[in-house]
């Protein structure tokens, strides 16, 4: 056998120049996205919240505050795998090793004052007004939208907080976010138990609307006394209104809305059907009933606001990041309510900073609209930049404005936004809406090949088909619980419901369902709370009886 010399492969070194903060404090950094969380504005946040150590330790509060955002960056590691991450490419700099033990301690020293201040800083508008997407004429649009599918660690102290949620056995907490539709960057958010409400939450955050903000929510938000709490910040209003919600008809204008009063607020209502026909022929018709405070139909015609409002679902994305994206469906780690708080604080700070440089990308390119930014292609590049150690202070902040995380987004662009039906069917069978019956869309995602949004003027049908937007999961068809339960009261409107009178007719629900569901839907008006567990239609008067 004849043995031919092979040539060794040529190869090369790669030589690279790392620049990092000095001291026990190299370890304290997020790669590229330090400088959407810079070492001034952290240390400042521990100034300010009294955080910062009382003596210089291998693990300073600093240090600290970049180990709990990149705990949230890698949330499939333990501590320890966290902190090999934020050192991995820190070689010839003495750094500490710390046990889980002691990581464990500087997230308890640290607290979740210090993440909370800096995601307040961070929180707020990130899109120039000439930004593609982000305003609809002078107005830009925001929204209110609540998640309550976060799960977190089932432990004793979690569920004395947050309680235990039926239908998948975790605690879960309800977040409620204001949200900039078209960067889908965070204004504001709050947290807490899910029995607090969205409205009750939303409310926290209504001193961040502006007079040129234009607020868009769905149903759940349908309260006269939450109506006038945005009416009264001066910013405009577009939302859905329940269906079988009486609202008189004042005024009818040419465009088939009408203006009518809500409480004390003068709206205007566009109800309207909307045809989907989708590129395999696919036909279905839904409707929508729409409030809104833009009571000129001139300059804002009712079709437009229509359209306008599949711009709320932006805001389904943001938290499809979060619990997906970055969390790709994990429970949150901690175990204590203390903690829950500080990983959530951390987590829509980093959130946000990776919105940060996401949108300086796409305005660094004229016209380029933030939505074809790929979140999942900023978010792995963020990563791949912390375990090297790569960017954390630019060379030259002015040429390298967009750093390797713009670059990768700009030459990655998602194609620009059509129209398409996704599907409504629920595989999970832990899932609350696992007996959801058929609703005619199609059972996968379709392209839409045309889109006919017609105007109905008031006393005309309205089609009885469910509509387009997964809002409907709340009401129609009429076999759902909240129907059941509404046509229950109201064949006796003189009653006083208590929830064992009303659980007693239907198996299928629970005690604490119940409870929970009548009190949600008494804080929305939908039904009366006549004093504590009595429950009443919407139609009942006292009686001297009574």
């Amino acid at each position: 056998m004849l043995f031919h010399h092979v040539p060794p492969a040529p190869v090369m070194a790669i030589t690279r120049t790392v620049t990092v903060a000095t001291g026990r404090f190299a370890p304290g950094h997020l790669g590229e996205l330090t400088a959407a969380v810079p070492f001034e504005l952290v240390d400042a946040v521990l100034a300010e919240t009294r955080s910062v150590q009382q003596r210089l330790r291998d693990l300073p509060s600093r240090v600290g505050v970049y180990f709990l955002l990149a705990m949230c960056l890698f949330p499939e590691v333990g501590y320890r795998l966290v902190w090999d991450k934020l050192t991995a490419g820190l070689s010839g700099v003495l750094v500490a090793g710390p046990t889980p033990k002691a990581l464990r301690d500087l997230r308890r020293r640290l607290g979740a004052a210090p993440v909370r201040a800096l995601f307040e800083v961070l929180a707020g508008p990130l899109a120039w007004p000439t930004t593609p997407g982000v305003r609809f004429g002078s107005f830009r649009t925001v929204s209110f939208d609540g998640c309550s599918s976060q799960k977190v660690t089932d432990s004793e102290r979690n569920r004395a907080w947050l309680g235990r949620t039926s239908h998948h056995g975790y605690p879960t907490l309800e977040l409620m976010t204001l949200v900039e539709t078209g960067t889908r960057a965070m204004l504001g958010a709050v947290f807490g138990p899910p029995a607090g409400g969205e409205t009750g939450y939303a409310s926290r955050l209504l001193h961040l609307l502006r007079p040129d903000m234009l607020v868009l929510w769905d149903k759940g938000f349908d309260g006269n006394s939450f109506l006038a709490a945005v009416s009264t910040t001066g910013a405009q209003v577009l939302g859905r209104l329940r269906a079988n919600r009486r609202i008189p008809v004042l005024t009818r204008l040419g465009d088939g809305s009408y203006l009518s009063v809500i409480g004390t607020v003068k709206v205007r209502v566009i109800d309207a059907n909307i045809t989907v026909t989708c590129a395999d022929g696919t036909v279905f018709t839904g409707s929508y009933r729409l409030v809104t405070t833009l009571t000129d139909a001139r300059r804002y015609p009712a079709a437009t606001l229509a359209g306008l409002y599949h711009q709320r679902w932006e805001h389904e994305s943001a938290y499809y990041a979060l619990r997906h994206t970055i969390m790709n469906g994990r429970v949150l780690r901690s175990g204590d309510p203390a903690g829950v708080e500080q990983e959530v604080w951390a987590l829509l700070t980093l959130y946000q900073a990776l919105r940060t440089v996401m949108v300086e990308a796409a305005e660094s390119v004229p016209g380029t609209d933030p939505d074809r930014c790929c979140f999942t292609v900023a978010l792995q590049t963020a990563r791949d930049q912390v375990v090297q150690a790569a960017g954390i202070i630019p060379t030259d902040p002015v040429a390298d404005r967009v750093g390797l995380i713009g670059h990768r987004i700009l030459t990655r662009l998602l194609p620009p936004r059509r129209q398409r039906v996704s599907t409504r069917k629920v595989k999970s069978p832990m899932s609350r809406y696992s007996t959801r019956h058929d609703d005619g869309r199609p059972d996968t995602s379709r392209t839409i090949t045309h889109l006919t949004v017609s105007v109905i003027e008031p006393g005309e049908p309205r089609a009885q088909i469910p509509t387009a937007s997964r809002d409907d999961r709340h009401t129609a068809p009429a076999e759902r619980r909240r129907h059941r339960i509404l046509a229950l009261l109201e064949e006796d409107p003189t009653r006083l419901w208590r929830p064992r009178d009303i659980a007693s007719h239907f198996g299928d629900i629970t005690m604490e369902t119940m409870y929970r569901q009548l009190s949600r839907w008494a804080t929305t008006g939908l039904i009366h709370k006549l004093g504590p567990g009595l429950y009443a239609a919407t139609a009942w008067t006292p009686t001297p009886l009574a």
